[in-house]
């Protein structure tokens, strides 16, 4: 029995792609361990939430690029 599309009339594909989505996922845990650390190490909670802000761009990129 061949199994029905799921993509009905008027309905795209997905927002992202599942390396998109890989992407981001890795780039947000980075991101939140980083503003643990900072937490950790003393740091005021608006310090420390800068700091993994800081660092999930430069995630975005590195692990679009390692990931292929």
């Amino acid at each position: 029995m061949a199994q029905a599309d799921r993509r009905g009339p008027g309905r795209d594909g997905p927002l992202l792609s599942q390396r998109a989505a890989i992407v981001f996922l890795l780039a947000a845990l980075v991101g939140i361990g980083a503003t643990v650390l900072a937490a950790l190490a003393g740091n005021v909670w608006p310090v420390a939430v800068s700091v993994g802000g800081g660092v999930v761009a430069p995630a975005v990129l590195f692990f679009n690029q390692i990931i292929d």
